[in-house]
């Protein structure tokens, strides 16, 4: 297969590419720690993106976070 090939068919199945690898990785999560563990992680790694985008787009984590947790801070 040569490269243009290649190139055309990562530009137009980006997203079946994605999604493969994707449920790939989560297969093998599955097999080697387990459904729960697997669903902590899958958890974890998603509220970990979500903070990161919001350092990203510049908002104030800290006071995300203490909202979402309801922390009361000194007056």
């Amino acid at each position: 297969m040569n490269k243009d090939k290649l190139m055309f068919f990562f530009i137009n199945h980006h997203g079946k590419l994605i999604g493969t690898l994707i449920g790939f990785f989560i297969g093998i999560l599955l097999i080697t720690l387990g459904f729960f563990k697997t669903i902590v992680l899958l958890i974890c790694s998603v509220i970990g993106y979500y903070i990161g985008k919001k350092v990203d787009n510049k908002e104030d984590v800290v006071e995300f976070i203490e909202r979402i947790l309801n922390i009361q801070g000194k007056k």
